[in-house]
Order: structure tokens, then sequence, then C-alpha cells
């Protein structure tokens, strides 16, 4: 029982951690970040069995992350209420042709990583962009404006 709760212990620690961390960050790990939450993984497995090496202790840790991941699913299919706390909302970091300077800042996203961002989709120049949103999972969705979809045809095309 014993390592069931440090198990809950360093779950909710290490997904405080990664909320703290921020989405942009998390959104595109670098391959020293990678090797660093590995690492921080490892570290944490002592934590967790305190140096106990048998099967029991390390199915018992394991079965317990799985169990809350789980738990933490359901949590957001049951009560939509909770979502927003447990994975994050969507922000609007770019409007009607301009940064959103409150957004970008509280979500520490600076407009060098938006521009690449958009140079990735295709976009070449933000005038170009409508609306740009910093997704809960790290991911920037871009909307633009395109004068050729705007509302639908007068007439429908013959043929």
């Amino acid at each position: 029982m014993e390592i069931v709760i440090r198990a809950l212990v360093i779950f909710l620690f290490l997904w405080l951690v990664t909320r703290a961390v921020g989405r942009s960050t998390l959104g595109e790990l670098s391959t020293f970040e990678l090797l660093l939450y590995v690492t921080m993984g490892d570290l944490v497995q002592q934590a967790v069995t305190q140096q106990d090496y048998s099967v029991t202790g390390g199915m018992l840790a394991v079965s317990t992350f799985a169990l809350l991941t789980v738990g933490l699913s359901w949590l957001q299919w049951r009560f939509p209420r909770f979502r927003p706390v447990l994975t994050g909302r969507p922000v609007l970091v770019f409007a009607d042709g301009r940064p959103l300077e409150d957004g970008m800042r509280r979500e520490r996203l600076s407009m060098a990583d938006l521009l690449v961002a958009a140079r990735e989709q295709g976009i070449r120049s933000t005038s170009e962009i409508e609306y740009a949103v910093l997704e809960a999972d790290g991911r920037i969705s871009f909307f633009t404006h395109d004068a050729d979809q705007e509302g639908a045809p007068e007439r429908p095309p013959a043929g």
C-alpha cells in the first residue's frame, strides 16, 4: 500500500510540473529536454519504489500511474467542467492581423515561435492570419483570410 501512496504523490507532482512548464515548451521537446524527462522518470522510480526492485512493487507503481491516467481521462469525459483544469484551454494569441500580447505573455509564447509555426504551415506573412490559437496540446492553429472562400457562391457553377 505504501508504494501506491508514493506513486500517487509522485504522479501528482509530475502532473503539476508538466502543467507549470507550459504547453508551448511541451509541444515540441528538444533532444536535451527529452533526455531530461527520461532521466527524471528514472529518478522518480527510486522515489516511488524506495529501491524496491521486486516485480510486485514495479507492477503496483505502473498500475497506479495507469489507473490515475485512466481516472483523469474518465473525469474529463464524465465532468466536462474539469477538462480546462486537467488539460488546459485553447488561448487566442493572434487576432485581426496583430499579436495578442497578454495571451502570448501568459503562455510564454514568443513572436518568433509564432512566426516559425506559421511558416511551417505555409503562411508567408502575418497579414494572411485572421486568428491564431495556441491549443491545449501546444500546437498552434491558424485561420487565414481567404477572399475566395467567403460565403456561398451566388450561382452554382455550370456544368
